[in-house]
């Protein structure tokens, strides 16, 4: 009998409440916006349709795809990840375990990649270090019609990520994606150089959300000991890659900024800005070359 009952159609409301309360279990937060997101994929249909749609009942395959999605986001499987989809600078991107998954923080780089180039008559040349999903060169060449660019990875998989976001963007014709170790792979000179490098010192890498350390790739999160050494790799060649008058722009981990504009000096580039994330932690530091 208690099969049955568990088979028996639930409302949307039950299977909802069902749901957040395995989820707050779990230890997950926004709970409640998971099981909208996670039982729309289930039903096939819009998050925004179950909006007063409580007393519809599920049943079948539906509320099987349901559970099972809702058990892996209890197991902390980010929802992205369940979806295999992120949308970031209100673009859609794919995404897989071979890619850090894009965050809403990094949005302030292609917003300080858009100031740097604004108005510009000439075309832009973009290089993005470490490309992954593809989200930073291609959110930048979406926005300037006239801008080309080239993503290095060191991973082919990450390269064929980011290709097959350039197709699905039409972006395929404006955007080279090739497989090399930071600046090795490029010869410049570039108007733009973006990098959302690993910046967490190793010792730190553990104690990460189980959505961070179980699921991104730890090439994309493990940044040495003291979390810079992407940085020194980087910046040393930047100051080469760069046309007179372009600019680095670089994700920072929290406390890092002086750091960085350090090794930014040290490479002959000129720190100008500090842009701050919606949490007010200086997450970009832009370092321009002279005009």
């Amino acid at each position: 009998m208690r099969e049955a009952a568990t088979d028996a159609p639930k409302t949307i409301a039950a299977l909802s409440a069902e749901a957040r309360r395995t989820l707050e279990d779990a230890g997950v937060d926004a709970a409640a916006g998971d099981v909208r997101v996670l039982l729309a994929a289930a039903l096939d249909r819009p998050a925004a349709s179950l909006i007063g749609a409580g007393a519809e009942t599920v049943s079948g395959g539906g509320a099987w795809r349901f559970r099972g999605l809702i058990a892996r986001r209890a197991a902390r499987e980010p929802v992205s990840r369940i979806l295999g989809r992120r949308e970031f600078w209100s673009l859609d991107f794919a995404i897989d375990r071979g890619v850090l998954d894009p965050r809403a923080d990094s949005e302030c780089l292609v917003e300080a990649a858009l100031q740097h180039a604004a108005d510009r008559p000439a075309p832009l040349r973009v290089a993005d270090l470490g490309v992954g999903s593809g989200c930073l060169l291609l959110s930048v060449l979406h926005e300037r019609a006239r801008a080309l660019g080239v993503g290095v990875d060191r991973a082919e998989a990450s390269a064929c990520t980011a290709r097959r976001n350039a197709a699905a963007l039409g972006l395929a014709d404006r955007a080279l994606i090739v497989v090399g170790d930071w600046t090795e792979a490029l010869g410049g000179p570039f108007d733009l150089l973006l990098a959302n490098p690993p910046y967490i010192p190793s010792a730190a890498v553990p104690a990460l959300a189980p959505e961070v350390r179980g699921w991104d790739p730890i090439g994309a999160l493990d940044g040495g000991a003291d979390g810079l050494d992407a940085y020194r790799a980087i910046l040393p060649a930047a100051r080469r890659l760069l046309a007179p008058g372009g600019a680095a722009i670089l994700e920072l981990g929290a406390g890092q900024w002086s750091a960085v504009a350090d090794l930014a000096v040290a490479a002959g580039l000129r720190p100008t800005r500090c842009v701050r994330d919606a949490a007010g932690i200086a997450r970009c530091l832009v370092a321009e070359t002279a005009p």
